[in-house]
């Protein structure tokens, strides 16, 4: 398969930690320079460092992607430094859980605003430049927009209009052959879900390991994901072997959503 990248440009956001650090990781390694954007600026740099010592090219952008200017701020900034734009990650973005009764007003905007409002001016503001290198952009939505629970009514409602507008831009992008595809992942191992896990630990009173065999076993999944499973299909979809990839809205969760 011809998954090399070399002398291509990468802007990933989410990047300084989880996921997005390891998509910006994998893309460097095969051959990408990569934009690394996130709010944590010195998590940010010691991502960059880390990908620069293994001889990669890397740049740093501390911003917060809620900010309507931000998204625009960080395609520019990766342009100045790297003259191009061919691969767009849109990682960025947390959302509250709780009750639906108890979730604020605030809590619903904020949710859209880092991980919708975010990922669509990001795009945006690329798209000229993708349009120019016939790039690609993959939106790390999850799979609650395809199965949201009681607990998840604010991420379920984002990733399901990320997964809309995933679709939506697919179409669109045809006119500029752009590619557009979406990935939703589903319990990686991240600080999030290990945060999750110490509590459902703590609320049964058994150890982390139980609780995770717990989880995996009432999901009926294969395992718990690595943030390198998701940054390998990342780099898949945006090589020449997965190009034929368009409008594709992709679960890798193992076997824990169970419908069509």
């Amino acid at each position: 398969m011809e998954m090399a990248l070399t002398g291509k440009v990468a802007l990933v956001t989410g990047a300084s930690r989880g996921i997005g650090a390891e998509i910006a990781a994998e893309l460097a390694r095969a051959g990408c320079a990569v934009a690394l954007a996130a709010r944590s600026g010195d998590e940010l740099r010691a991502r960059v460092a880390e990908i620069v010592g293994a001889g990669g090219r890397a740049l740093a952008h501390a911003a917060d992607l809620r900010e309507p200017g931000a998204p625009a701020g960080f395609v520019d900034a990766a342009v100045a430094e790297f003259g191009r734009v061919d691969i767009v990650v849109a990682n960025a973005g947390a959302t509250k859980r709780g009750d639906f009764l108890a979730l604020s007003d605030a809590d619903w905007q904020d949710g859209f605003a880092l991980k919708f409002f975010s990922h669509m001016r990001l795009i945006r503001a690329a798209w000229p430049a993708l349009a120019a290198t016939k790039g690609s952009t993959v939106i790390i939505s999850g799979i609650g927009g395809r199965t949201p629970g009681a607990d998840f009514a604010i991420g379920g409602a984002v990733n399901a209009a990320l997964l809309a507008a995933t679709k939506a831009l697919a179409d669109r992008g045809h006119a500029d052959g752009i590619q557009v595809n979406a990935i939703n992942p589903g319990d990686i191992r991240t600080s999030r879900f290990a945060k999750r896990i110490a509590e459902a630990a703590a609320s049964q009173d058994i150890d982390e390991a139980e609780a995770e065999r717990r989880q995996v076993a009432k999901d009926r999944t294969r395992r718990i994901g690595e943030p390198a499973d998701v940054a390998g299909l990342v780099r898949f979809i945006v090589s020449r072997s997965g190009s034929f990839l368009h409008g594709s809205v992709i679960d890798m969760d193992g076997g824990k959503t169970k419908t069509l």
